[in-house]
């Protein structure tokens, strides 16, 4: 197993917040492609890996990942809470050095949370994973509009403010979220995921930045006409796009542009159970090929 040492929280590129996320993002991408590599501590893959099923386990795995990551030319990673949030406060112990770690490494860190509330509970959700020097800091998170975009208004404020992101869930690869997102409402015409997609673009432009911080999740698995958006064109400011379902999920990097077309334009390529499967030694190889069929295949 890789040693870990020479990745100390309080280190790497020190990206200023007034940068705007977009626009970290953006730079990101120029420079080292779109690839984004989860950081999913599974059972089976901890034991694939060796590693112990518990906090222990998914701290390695998870500062393995980060620094095959930064080895294999990556620039983004995502940790999916859930798999740290099953062992307890020990794993939300393990996650905070494993977020430190990766921001320290000069990673752009999205945490895969898919919280979403309203009111002061969605507000205190995003000061959880949006403020800077929180213990669970990142760049952005993932969130979800079900009580509408509008109910997301304190964490799109605070990622204003400090420089990061949000992901809104809106056309996810799950079947079971096909008949709701696919739904059209009677007054306006639009699917839902099209008008989440909507209603972030208006945000964004509310923001004014070029490169908006909010983003929108797409599954690289769907049919993306059947769920009422049109790839033919984007929306204004950039719309940065997080698109998990590559690798073992099915969709193959080499479709990313047909499938999202001129959304590919800050297109950010999930992969995790696929890479992680390399296991310890394999990863940073696997990762480093991974981040050049991205780039081949978006350039």
């Amino acid at each position: 197993m890789a040693q870990h040492g020479g990745v100390r929280a309080g280190e790497g590129d020190g990206a200023a917040a007034s940068d705007g996320f977009g626009t970290r993002l953006q730079r990101i991408i120029a420079e080292r492609g779109g690839l984004c590599v989860g950081i999913d501590p599974h059972s089976y893959l901890l034991a694939d890996w060796a590693l112990p099923d518990d906090a222990s386990g998914a701290r390695e795995l998870g500062l393995a990942v980060v620094e095959a990551a930064a080895r294999g030319g990556a620039g983004i990673v995502k940790p999916q809470v859930a798999f740290f949030e099953r062992f307890g406060s020990a794993g939300y112990a393990a996650l905070e050095e494993v977020l430190a770690a990766a921001r320290a490494a000069g990673l752009l860190v999205i945490a895969d949370v898919k919280r979403g509330d309203l009111g002061t509970s969605v507000e205190a959700y995003g000061e959880a994973w949006l403020t800077p020097g929180a213990p669970l800091e990142a760049d952005a998170m993932t969130i979800s509009a079900f009580q509408g975009v509008g109910s997301l208004a304190g964490p799109i404020r605070l990622a204003a403010e400090s420089g990061k992101g949000l992901f809104v869930l809106a056309a996810t690869s799950n079947p079971e979220a096909a008949a709701i997102q696919t739904s059209v409402a009677p007054d306006s015409g639009r699917s839902v995921a099209r008008a989440i997609i909507e209603d972030v673009t208006v945000q964004n432009q509310a923001i004014g930045h070029v490169a908006g911080p909010l983003g929108v999740v797409l599954g690289a698995t769907l049919d993306l006409s059947v769920f009422g958006i049109d790839v033919s064109s984007a929306p204004t400011p950039e719309l940065p796009v997080l698109a998990p379902g590559f690798g073992h999920q099915g969709a193959r990097i080499e479709d990313a542009a047909s499938i999202y077309g001129e959304y590919a334009r800050m297109l950010v390529v999930s992969e995790s159970r696929g890479i992680l499967s390399a296991g310890p030694d394999g990863l940073a190889d696997t990762i480093a090929t991974r981040a050049a069929e991205v780039r081949t295949a978006l350039a």
